[in-house]
């Protein structure tokens, strides 16, 4: 069996009876239609894969994202998630550079790197060099606009009450990973760790730079570490760097995605927000914890 989820932006499309069933013809016309969240998410369960594209068409331009799986194994074990773009709603590097004068400048090499214009690395140390001299205090004026993803917490809180491990896993820097990790409640959080001479940036990130290889290298081990195979876990992100970790898990999930990454993925999320993982895992909005 499979389930094709439909998970609508509530602020845009209410998911309406009339466009679930057009849906529903689409794919044969005999799916089991399961409402998780009136006007919100609805699964319709059927004997093979849907044609993602017939349900596209179907949809016709709504703001409703269409998520297709094997029935069995929804419910992940396991969550990996990029932060920058993804848990929270910038890239907190741009915003670090803003208070140099380079937001722009920096903006424009963050965007090629993210739709795989540009090697990961290369790119960030670049990055993080132009910022030379930057006092430190700079940090905490950008952790000040930082804005959590709506859905975020609840999808945490929510895989942390059913048993599942939460790790948040980025390209960013330790400064904000372990406040975004403590904020939303993740247990764990893994990035690169931007150097300061205790005054001001020094210019350098240190090394091994958390990148996409890092990225699935975590997905590997904490799968292993507690003896769940891949096919457990659901990973979700944005940027290139995260295609890998985005491949390999039992649901990758490219959220608000790059073009790269959006063509490339299995499943993504295009208009709904964070809540749609939960709806994708069969989770009805009465069992979601947290906001």
């Amino acid at each position: 069996m499979h389930v094709l989820t439909l998970i609508a932006d509530r602020q845009v499309t209410p998911l309406t009876g009339a466009l679930v069933g057009r849906v529903r013809e689409a794919i044969g016309g005999s799916a089991a239609i399961d409402v998780l969240s009136p006007g919100e998410a609805v699964d319709l369960t059927v004997q093979a894969a849907p044609d993602l594209a017939a349900v596209r068409a179907a949809l016709d331009g709504a703001a409703v994202d269409a998520i297709a799986q094997p029935a069995e194994g929804r419910r992940k074990r396991l969550l990996i998630a990029d932060m920058d773009s993804t848990i929270i709603t910038g890239e907190s590097l741009d915003e670090l550079a803003d208070f140099a004068g380079l937001k722009e400048r920096i903006a424009a090499i963050t965007a090629r790197a993210m739709n795989g214009e540009l090697d990961f690395k290369a790119a960030l140390r670049e990055r993080v060099a132009m910022l030379k001299g930057l006092p430190v205090a700079a940090l905490e004026q950008t952790w000040r606009r930082v804005c959590v993803t709506p859905g975020a917490t609840a999808l945490v809180a929510t895989m942390r009450a059913h048993g599942a491990v939460t790790a948040l896993v980025s390209g960013g820097f330790t400064f904000f990973t372990g406040r975004v990790a403590a904020l939303v409640g993740f247990e764990l959080h893994r990035s690169n760790v931007l150097l300061d001479d205790g005054a001001v940036l020094t210019g350098a990130v240190a090394e091994p730079i958390l990148d996409r290889h890092a990225k699935v290298a975590t997905l590997r081990e904490l799968a292993a570490r507690d003896g769940l195979g891949l096919e457990a876990a659901l990973a979700v992100g944005d940027g290139a760097n995260d295609l890998d970790m985005l491949r390999e898990a039992g649901l990758g999930v490219a959220f608000h995605a790059k073009p790269i990454v959006a063509a490339a993925a299995r499943a993504r999320v295009d208009h709904a927000d964070l809540r749609a993982l939960l709806f994708a895992q069969g989770y009805r909005v009465r069992e979601f914890v947290g906001g």
